[in-house]
């Protein structure tokens, strides 16, 4: 949901139906539902077991695949990256790619003393969880700065059939999606992207007022007339419509404020998630002001 008030005597405040975040929450819910095991139909599945054509001949298993490395570079499509499992292997960073590794570790598969399976959904969820906690440092931000960019963690481990065979890593990428299902190019390395001045290419913007029509959320790098300026903290679980809806207003219209050149007359944004955008992942409300 969306408001766009002016805060001028005679304004009145505007409200229009949009989708907080419409990639990212996107993109969210497809994370929590597939990023991780496979049901074997995929392609790219690794290191299947071989048999021998000879019936008596008993079934060989391949070895693991070499782990992935930290700061690896790959070039991925937007459906890559959202993919529980990928076989693109590694680029040269100097050349163009669309994703990094910034951590690689091993998956947490016991619980209460039971193997569970890679694609189990508290295995997933804990590897996302760790992948979204530790992208912030590594990108050289806090994690307001991080909601504020448009980049994203992506998370990937073993094949079903790879894990039999005793693959047990994890991957978390680092990607930018600079405008509707498309990655941007990265440079060779994103430790510390967001440090400094990073958010002045790698920000949140929008192509038109949030809830206006031809709104797009893309990279403050591209064209771009409004800009993501402040995270509303909604607490830890969801307050409800109505509490979401009014939480911001007055955080929203203070920040615009501070970079209104008239305090009398400017315009601001507050974007807040449903209860299906909380669930996907999408915890926070935006602020926006015009760039």
């Amino acid at each position: 949901m969306t408001r766009r008030p002016s805060p001028r005597p005679t304004g009145r405040p505007t409200r229009a139906a949009t989708t907080v975040l419409a990639v990212s929450a996107a993109m969210a819910a497809a994370l929590a539902g597939c990023t991780g095991g496979s049901d074997g139909s995929d392609d790219g599945a690794a290191d299947d077991p071989s048999t021998s054509a000879t019936p008596t001949a008993k079934p060989t298993t391949a070895a693991p695949a070499e782990r992935p490395a930290p700061g690896a570079c790959y070039d991925l499509g937007f459906e890559e990256a959202l993919a529980p499992t990928v076989t693109n292997e590694a680029v040269d960073c100097a050349a163009d790619h669309t994703a990094q590794t910034y951590a690689v570790g091993q998956l947490a598969t016991y619980a209460d003393g039971h193997l569970l399976a890679v694609d189990d959904p508290a295995v997933q969820a804990g590897l996302g969880e760790t992948c979204r906690s530790s992208l912030a440092e590594y990108v050289g931000g806090d994690t307001d700065a991080l909601r504020l960019s448009v980049l994203r963690p992506v998370w990937f481990s073993p094949s079903i059939e790879a894990s039999d065979a005793g693959e047990d890593w994890y991957r978390c990428d680092v990607i930018a999606v600079v405008d509707d299902a498309t990655l941007g190019t990265l440079p060779p390395t994103m430790e510390g992207a967001l440090a400094g001045d990073g958010l002045t290419s790698l920000g949140l913007c929008g192509t038109a007022a949030p809830g206006a029509d031809g709104f797009r959320r893309i990279a403050c790098g591209l064209e771009h007339s409004w800009r993501a300026i402040d995270v509303v903290d909604l607490g830890s679980s969801y307050p409800g419509e109505d509490a979401a809806s009014s939480a911001g207003s007055a955080q929203c219209q203070s920040a615009a404020g501070e970079l209104a050149s008239d305090v009398l007359d400017y315009e601001w944004g507050y974007e807040w998630p449903t209860q299906e955008q909380w669930d996907a992942g999408q915890t926070y409300g935006l602020c926006w002001a015009p760039a």
